[in-house]
């Protein structure tokens, strides 16, 4: 049951992420990337805490009170990973499309099982590999990316998909440790939004004017996003492994596919047909064989 709820959390984040990359890419009209994640980091930073005050304010001091070292040494990766990530997509998306943007964003999934495999040296399960796969070739055809041309700005969000990878891993280090979804959350977009700040003061220049054009845009990236759906992947990863975890959230292409066709009213072609189908069938593989091996080996 635990691990239906954890799945159903990553589903529930990856739809919101979906719909986020429309929200990034025109809340640059007239600021600038730095300014965006500042803000947006910070609105999802108070949209949190309300949480943190009513469910784990007691929490807080009994799980972290002798375990400061790990904790600290866990969340550092965490906010450093999720602030890089962030930066560099946001950044990509001045010098490349969002097609090209979300295609180089799903490495995370094979580069997620990769690096625990072969940096940490842990096991993973056999179906993941295949799963793995199914994803990225699901992506390709998922974006159209065959259509699209190489630009300067893929670089970028491929340098990105490296620290998506390395946030997930440690999120799911740290969650595995220290149950405190909301606090953490809280700490990852106060080290974003604090991080972002300086590099707005040394890049770009503060314009109230222009910010409040960007009002809806900052709204819906810092509370749906930054608030309710980086929770959800904390609550989600609770009871699932990174690996697994990572592929379930290669969704988030679907999701921004199915999004696109509904509210933008673009063609849904066949080759969105086969990406959606490709990495449907990498989630399932990857969340149905451990159950299936489980139950041959206790026949």
């Amino acid at each position: 049951m635990k691990k239906t709820i954890s799945f159903l959390a990553l589903i529930i984040c990856t739809l919101i992420w979906g719909t986020t990359f429309i929200a990034q890419d025109t809340g640059m009209d007239a600021i600038g990337p730095y300014t965006f994640n500042s803000i947006r980091f910070y609105v999802a930073f108070l949209a949190v805490t309300p949480f943190v005050f009513f469910f784990e304010r007691k929490k807080i001091k009994d799980q972290i009170k002798n375990n400061q070292k790990e904790f600290v040494k866990l969340m550092v990766p965490v906010g450093l990973s999720l602030f890089l990530g962030t930066q560099l997509q946001q950044v990509s998306l001045l010098y490349t499309d969002v097609a090209n943007a979300a295609f180089f964003t799903i490495f995370y999934v094979p580069l997620v099982p990769i690096i625990i495999f072969f940096i940490f040296s842990e096991k993973i399960h056999w179906s993941i590999w295949p799963s793995v796969i199914a994803c990225v070739i699901g992506g390709y055809f998922l974006t159209d990316f065959n259509n699209a041309n190489v630009r300067r700005g893929d670089i970028l969000v491929i340098i990105g998909a490296i620290f998506w990878a390395l946030h997930i891993i440690y999120i799911g280090r740290l969650v595995s440790k220290f149950d405190l979804p909301f606090f953490i959350a809280l700490l990852q977009n106060l080290v974003v939004a604090t991080l972002s700040l300086f590099l707005v003061l040394i890049f770009e220049e503060i314009n109230i004017s222009k910010i409040k054009l960007e009002t809806f845009e900052i709204l819906y990236a810092g509370i749906l996003s930054g608030g309710v759906a980086f929770v959800l992947q904390l609550f989600g990863q609770r009871n699932i492994n990174a690996a697994p975890a990572a592929i379930i959230m290669s969704m988030e292409g679907v999701f921004a596919t199915i999004s696109a066709w509904i509210i933008l009213n673009q063609i849904l072609g066949i080759n969105n047909l086969i990406g959606c189908t490709l990495i449907l069938f990498g989630v399932l593989l990857s969340q149905l064989s451990p159950i299936y091996d489980t139950k041959f080996k206790n026949i």
